[in-house]
């Protein structure tokens, strides 16, 4: 059963950070095209700002859960690296805990808004809200289930996953 569990998480990773790198894509390519066709006078692409700005709101939510697994979120542990490691583990386990109740309460959240906004459309793609909304509940599900594959090695030792392109402690000594 773990060797399925473990090939659906990577799956999942490899579909995760693909999408992230896609979404940063397309972003990056609508904002210097619009940019480049505003400087050039002929004009600007009207819907570009828009499409970038949801993208925007879907990166960054569904980014949450593999920077969750390198260690890549801001964390105070001053104080408890100063605790006994029972202590420690305690901490680890709520910290655990509160988060995984907290991407359960956004994800619940977020699926109640998306019911409510397919009626409204945005300005000017005019396409559902929902779509945009529905960047919640699809970031904050995957995070919980990123939460659940790092939960023991974190609980137990502090540890997260490495990575050889995603690494916290070099992005932040740069």
């Amino acid at each position: 059963m773990w060797r399925r569990v473990h090939k659906a998480d990577a799956a999942l990773l490899f579909v995760n950070r693909w999408l992230m790198i896609l979404i940063l894509g397309a972003m990056a390519l609508m904002v210097f095209t619009s940019v480049m066709l505003r400087y050039l006078s002929i004009g600007a692409l009207v819907w570009a700002e828009e499409l970038s700005r949801y993208a925007m709101i879907w990166l960054a939510l569904v980014g949450i859960g593999p920077v969750l697994r390198v260690g890549g979120h801001v964390a105070v542990d001053s104080l408890a690296e100063l605790a006994p490691p029972v202590v420690r583990k305690l901490l680890r386990l709520v910290v655990v805990v509160l988060v995984g109740a907290t991407c359960i309460w956004v994800a619940y959240a977020g699926w109640s808004y998306v019911g409510r906004s397919w009626n409204q459309t945005t300005p000017v793609l005019g396409v559902p809200f929902a779509v945009v909304a529905l960047a919640a509940p699809v970031g904050f599900t995957l995070t919980l289930w990123h939460l659940a594959m790092i939960a023991v090695g974190f609980v137990r030792q502090g540890a997260f996953e490495s990575s050889e392109d995603l690494d916290p402690q070099k992005a932040a000594a740069s």
